[in-house]
């Protein structure tokens, strides 16, 4: 069974578990406590949110504490990491999942790590979507602006989404909006089918570049996460690439699949993709057909997932139902 947090959404808590904000940057963290303070949250940091050094906000160990300790603040209702980053991995070792109570997480890239990695060994829900850095505009577009209906949820809610009207091709951080976001380029959820296609299971996903790195690991058993919490039901995965090539992101699929990750699964959904770009002629779109075949799953690809903003609000271990046609998208998730 899945647990889900259920607590009303006043206080949320800042913590680094992979990069912090270096001080030439804070002024991106003050603006995003600010704005969110004047939608009426409460905001509490722990130290590390501001520091970054090595590649890393802080030592593992200490990355672990923070967390730790944020986490089990009874006063703090959902933590929203302020970026992901690259070393996310070391700190699973430093935790211990018997103290994770159900609590919000929300973010994606390396912090999809820790997302994942919690659902999979506690069966608590957790939030794949916008970083808070990103929630410091003025304005929020509506599929980014979700965020807060997820994380005001419980068991037993019901959540409608739909594919963004525009999305960012390319951040142009000397050319922010209103909404932080550029968001210039015509949206176009795609099948490799070419027909419209739905597909229903529990969630579970992230960033593929560092999700993979769970594969034979204590932390990434994913046949008992399905035989103790879902009860064997199937999976829909949701992907996204953010630095491979084409012929490391089929290696690493391949690495899931012979994993037995993909056993079970009734369909995959990929995000849009800065890194898809053809090596010899070898296109993303090619690995996604040969996976369909595979697998013998629909595959739908392109959607509001990852690096190239705005992001539908995704959440492990909900049970989904994709629905995706003509260029558009919608996803109903219950929480159950």
């Amino acid at each position: 069974m899945i647990r889900y947090p259920d607590r009303a959404l006043r206080t949320i808590g800042i913590t680094a578990p992979s990069s912090g904000v270096s001080e030439e940057l804070h002024h991106l963290l003050e603006g995003a406590t600010a704005q969110l303070e004047k939608q009426g949250f409460a905001i509490k940091t722990t130290a590390n949110a501001w520091t970054q050094k090595e590649a890393k906000s802080s030592p593992a160990a200490i990355r672990a504490k923070e967390l730790l300790s944020i986490w089990r603040d009874s006063t703090v209702d959902a933590i929203i990491p302020p970026w992901g980053g690259e070393l996310l991995l070391e700190v699973l070792e430093h935790l211990d999942f018997k103290k994770f109570t159900p609590k919000w997480l929300l973010g994606y890239s390396d912090v999809s790590l820790l997302a994942l990695t919690i659902t999979l060994n506690t069966g608590i829900a957790t939030a794949h979507g916008t970083n808070i850095v990103d929630l410091r505009g003025s304005e929020t577009d509506p599929t980014t602006a979700r965020w807060v209906d997820v994380l005001s949820s419980t068991k037993g809610t019901v959540i409608k989404q739909v594919s963004s009207e525009r999305y960012q091709k390319n951040w142009s951080h000397d050319k922010p909006s209103p909404g932080v976001f550029n968001l210039t380029e015509p949206t176009e959820w795609k099948t490799v089918s070419g027909q419209a296609e739905r597909l229903e299971g529990r969630l579970l996903g992230g960033c593929i570049d560092v999700i993979r790195h769970l594969i034979g690991t204590p932390y990434g058993d994913v046949d008992a996460f399905r035989k103790k919490f879902i009860s064997g039901e199937p999976v829909v995965w949701f992907l996204e690439n953010c630095e491979m090539n084409t012929p490391d992101l089929k290696r690493s699929l391949l690495q899931m699949k012979y994993a037995g990750w993909f056993d079970n699964c009734s369909g995959i959904v990929f995000g849009r993709s800065e890194a898809n770009d053809a090596v010899q002629g070898y296109t993303a779109e090619m690995v996604y057909q040969e996976l369909a075949e595979q697998l013998k799953v629909p595959i739908v690809y392109d959607a509001d997932i990852g690096h190239q903003p705005p992001q539908v609000i995704l959440v492990n271990g909900a049970h989904a139902i994709f629905h995706v046609d003509d260029g558009k998208g919608r996803v109903v998730q219950e929480f159950r």
